[in-house]
Protein backbone atom coordinates (compact mmCIF):
# COMPACT_ATOMS: atom_id res chain seq x y z
CA UNK A 1 0.00 0.00 0.00
CA UNK A 2 1.71 3.32 -1.06
CA UNK A 3 -0.50 6.05 1.00
CA UNK A 4 -2.38 3.85 3.39
CA UNK A 5 -2.67 1.21 5.32
CA UNK A 6 -4.87 -2.27 4.38
CA UNK A 7 -6.02 -2.49 8.06
CA UNK A 8 -3.44 -5.52 8.69
CA UNK A 9 -1.24 -5.09 11.72
CA UNK A 10 2.14 -7.03 12.66
CA UNK A 11 3.16 -7.55 16.41
CA UNK A 12 6.78 -8.32 16.65
CA UNK A 13 6.55 -10.19 19.99
CA UNK A 14 9.12 -13.07 21.65
CA UNK A 15 8.28 -16.98 21.48
CA UNK A 16 5.54 -17.60 24.56
CA UNK A 17 4.72 -14.66 25.01
CA UNK A 18 1.49 -14.81 22.08
CA UNK A 19 -1.82 -14.33 25.03
CA UNK A 20 0.62 -11.82 26.76
CA UNK A 21 -1.51 -8.47 27.08
CA UNK A 22 1.14 -6.37 25.86
CA UNK A 23 1.26 -7.65 22.64
CA UNK A 24 -2.14 -7.83 22.06
CA UNK A 25 -4.56 -5.07 19.96
CA UNK A 26 -7.77 -4.69 21.46
CA UNK A 27 -10.60 -5.19 18.93
CA UNK A 28 -14.80 -4.39 18.75
CA UNK A 29 -16.58 -6.61 17.07
CA UNK A 30 -18.95 -5.44 13.94
CA UNK A 31 -17.24 -1.82 14.12
CA UNK A 32 -19.84 -0.21 17.00
CA UNK A 33 -22.51 0.29 14.69
CA UNK A 34 -23.68 1.56 11.32
CA UNK A 35 -24.80 4.96 10.82
CA UNK A 36 -26.06 5.20 6.87
CA UNK A 37 -25.62 9.00 5.37
CA UNK A 38 -26.06 10.39 2.11
CA UNK A 39 -22.88 12.46 0.37
CA UNK A 40 -21.72 14.32 -2.43
CA UNK A 41 -17.80 15.20 -3.48
CA UNK A 42 -17.08 17.75 -6.50
CA UNK A 43 -14.39 19.19 -8.19
CA UNK A 44 -14.08 21.18 -5.07
CA UNK A 45 -14.09 18.08 -2.53
CA UNK A 46 -16.82 16.47 0.03
CA UNK A 47 -19.95 18.33 0.16
CA UNK A 48 -22.33 18.17 3.52
CA UNK A 49 -23.56 14.58 4.52
CA UNK A 50 -27.08 13.54 4.97
CA UNK A 51 -27.78 10.87 7.50
CA UNK A 52 -30.39 8.51 6.79
CA UNK A 53 -32.80 7.58 9.07
CA UNK A 54 -35.06 4.19 8.42
CA UNK A 55 -34.89 2.91 4.84
CA UNK A 56 -34.09 5.25 1.99
CA UNK A 57 -36.39 5.17 0.02
CA UNK A 58 -37.43 7.97 -3.21
CA UNK A 59 -39.18 10.51 -1.18
CA UNK A 60 -36.03 10.80 0.99
CA UNK A 61 -33.56 10.80 -2.47
CA UNK A 62 -35.59 13.95 -3.16
CA UNK A 63 -35.60 15.62 -0.32
CA UNK A 64 -31.95 14.95 -0.11
CA UNK A 65 -31.44 16.40 -3.46
CA UNK A 66 -33.86 18.95 -2.80
CA UNK A 67 -32.88 20.44 0.73
CA UNK A 68 -29.17 19.57 0.27
CA UNK A 69 -27.62 19.45 -2.39
CA UNK A 70 -29.43 21.48 -4.73
CA UNK A 71 -28.59 24.40 -2.03
CA UNK A 72 -24.56 22.88 -2.08
CA UNK A 73 -24.75 23.02 -5.90
CA UNK A 74 -26.16 26.50 -6.40
CA UNK A 75 -24.10 27.87 -3.55
CA UNK A 76 -20.47 26.39 -3.80
CA UNK A 77 -20.52 25.34 -7.87
CA UNK A 78 -22.56 27.14 -9.65
CA UNK A 79 -24.40 26.53 -13.35
CA UNK A 80 -23.26 23.88 -15.83
CA UNK A 81 -23.38 21.45 -13.32
CA UNK A 82 -23.37 17.69 -14.04
CA UNK A 83 -24.98 15.53 -12.22
CA UNK A 84 -23.17 11.90 -11.70
CA UNK A 85 -25.33 9.12 -9.59
CA UNK A 86 -25.38 5.03 -9.88
CA UNK A 87 -28.19 3.18 -10.91
CA UNK A 88 -29.37 2.71 -7.65
CA UNK A 89 -33.17 1.96 -7.77
CA UNK A 90 -33.74 5.11 -5.40
CA UNK A 91 -31.64 7.19 -7.87
CA UNK A 92 -33.34 5.98 -11.40
CA UNK A 93 -36.94 5.85 -10.31
CA UNK A 94 -39.55 7.86 -12.16
CA UNK A 95 -40.33 10.43 -9.58
CA UNK A 96 -36.54 11.30 -9.38
CA UNK A 97 -35.96 11.45 -12.66
CA UNK A 98 -38.82 13.99 -13.27
CA UNK A 99 -36.98 16.02 -10.47
CA UNK A 100 -34.30 16.13 -12.38
CA UNK A 101 -36.25 16.97 -15.20
CA UNK A 102 -37.89 19.43 -14.00
CA UNK A 103 -34.94 21.53 -12.16
CA UNK A 104 -32.71 21.56 -15.76
CA UNK A 105 -30.31 19.46 -14.11
CA UNK A 106 -28.10 17.40 -16.79
CA UNK A 107 -27.23 13.62 -15.69
CA UNK A 108 -24.47 11.68 -16.36
CA UNK A 109 -25.16 8.76 -17.97
CA UNK A 110 -23.69 5.88 -16.54
CA UNK A 111 -22.85 2.78 -17.56
CA UNK A 112 -24.73 -0.12 -15.74
CA UNK A 113 -21.72 -2.23 -13.31
CA UNK A 114 -19.75 0.37 -13.57
CA UNK A 115 -18.37 0.90 -10.14
CA UNK A 116 -14.84 1.88 -11.50
CA UNK A 117 -16.46 5.06 -12.31
CA UNK A 118 -17.69 6.12 -9.01
CA UNK A 119 -15.55 8.54 -7.78
CA UNK A 120 -17.39 8.66 -4.24
CA UNK A 121 -17.00 4.77 -3.44
CA UNK A 122 -13.42 5.80 -2.41
CA UNK A 123 -14.35 8.31 -0.31
CA UNK A 124 -16.17 6.03 1.64
CA UNK A 125 -14.01 3.63 1.73
CA UNK A 126 -11.35 5.86 3.49
CA UNK A 127 -13.97 7.45 6.05
CA UNK A 128 -15.26 3.99 6.94
CA UNK A 129 -10.77 3.12 7.66
CA UNK A 130 -10.63 6.16 9.94
CA UNK A 131 -13.97 5.70 11.59
CA UNK A 132 -13.64 1.87 12.71
CA UNK A 133 -14.56 0.81 16.17
CA UNK A 134 -16.33 3.40 16.94
CA UNK A 135 -19.72 3.44 18.20
CA UNK A 136 -22.92 4.49 15.99
CA UNK A 137 -23.45 7.61 18.40
CA UNK A 138 -20.50 9.02 17.71
CA UNK A 139 -20.33 8.12 13.64
CA UNK A 140 -22.31 10.82 12.35
CA UNK A 141 -20.86 14.03 13.64
CA UNK A 142 -16.88 12.39 13.43
CA UNK A 143 -17.77 11.42 9.71
CA UNK A 144 -18.77 15.34 9.30
CA UNK A 145 -15.36 16.16 11.00
CA UNK A 146 -13.30 13.74 8.93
Amino acid sequence: MLFSTDGIQWIRRPRSTRFDPKYQIPTMKHGGGNVIVSGCVSRLGMGPLRRIQGTMDKFQHEDILENTMRLYARNSLGRGLIFQQDNDPNHRSEHIQNWFSRRHVTLLEWPSQSPDLDIIKGVWAELERRLVGRNADEKFSQLEEE
